[in-house]
């Protein structure tokens, strides 16, 4: 089976639990849950936006798409152009090769992810010659394209990243990232650490370069002004689970799901005239080593019922496209952002 029905990667019941080990033997004393049980599509030539608080399991989700990490159940199939489908949960390091140049990643810190011992046109054509065999002037053909691509002049190749701001180095990272033609990029708080003068830009270069060169985004952030500017879809994340899957609009306007009405009641009006009225959720995130019983957030949610505390509500559809993990979803009003 090739790419179905215009998806390109399938996510099903993925999940990523790590050891917890403790005692003077060092044994198994339980799991961190960083991601539990979650499933989604992403479609080719979509971004898809990945959101939820700091330790929700956004990041580790990407991770597992990457297959920088190994998940603990569940899989993932790649649906290719041309071919059968492939579990990447299932391949080993050799199986993965092929696949790792069509599924690449922008990272969060521009700072920390280039090697600053290196030169540019080391840093970018690594990966050229591992997986295309590049060399000499054929090499430094290809860098100065890529560079070129992501609005940085071709004699920067010989310069180390010292020697360029923090949105210039993301530029580089994103040139390392599509230097070997990927289908999908998994972007991880890709402007999060730049300033807010360069991050339209930034995010307008990968917006061109996706329509350019037609890919697909994961992009992962906390900041949901910049996933509403972005994102197609919205995949919104609460304690490893996924609570809400919905089109950037819908989500935006028509929350279904408490938590994701109250991350909505963070982002700041534009309007100084307006007040916002603020969601001051009470309590603690739970711990992923002991998640609560039910629905994870009902110990937070305003709303929350006996049933809430006793049943885990599954991710059901409840509009076109607009998918929910709340048993209280037809009952309930929430208020979005209009505008």
């Amino acid at each position: 089976m090739s790419e179905a029905n215009g998806t390109l990667l399938s996510v099903r019941n993925l999940s990523m639990f790590y050891p917890v080990r403790g005692g003077f033997l060092q044994g198994h004393r339980g799991e961190v849950r960083a991601v539990d049980d979650v499933s989604f599509d992403i479609q080719a030539g979509e971004t898809l936006g990945l959101v939820g608080e700091s330790g929700c399991g956004k990041t580790t989700t990407g991770r597992c798409i990457l297959r920088v990490v190994a998940p603990t159940a569940g899989e993932l199939w790649y649906h290719p152009r041309e071919g059968e489908s492939v579990d990447l949960a299932r391949l080993d390091t050799g199986g993965l090769l092929p696949w790792r140049q069509e599924i690449r990643m922008i990272f969060q810190d521009p700072f920390a992810s280039l090697n600053p011992r290196l030169p540019v046109l080391e840093i970018v054509g690594e990966c050229l010659k591992v997986n295309r065999g590049l060399r000499g002037s054929a090499l430094e053909e290809r860098v100065a394209e890529l560079l070129g691509l992501v609005g940085l002049r071709p004699e920067y190749m010989r310069r180390y990243p010292h020697a360029f701001s923090g949105g210039e180095r993301q530029r580089i990272g994103i040139a390392r990232a599509l230097a070997l033609n990927p289908r999908l990029v998994v972007a991880d708080e890709a402007v999060s650490a730049l300033d807010v003068s360069v991050r339209s830009q930034t995010l307008n270069l990968l917006q061109d370069l996706q329509n350019e060169m037609q890919l697909t985004y994961l992009f992962i952030s906390h900041d949901l002004s910049v996933i509403r500017y972005v994102c197609n879809r919205v995949a919104v994340m609460y304690v490893g689970k996924l609570v809400e899957l919905a089109d950037t609009r819908s989500l935006f306007l028509t929350p279904q799901h408490p938590y994701t009405e109250a991350l909505l009641s963070s982002v700041p009006k534009p309007d100084p005239r307006v007040r916002s009225q603020r969601i001051v959720l009470e309590g603690d995130v739970p711990d992923p080593s002991q998640p609560p019983s039910g629905c994870h957030f009902h110990p937070r949610c305003r709303y929350a019922v006996d049933r809430c505390a006793e049943e885990t509500p599954p991710l059901r559809e409840t509009a076109d496209g607009h998918h929910v993990a709340c048993h209280l979803a037809d009952e309930i009003e929430l208020v979005g952002i209009h505008g």
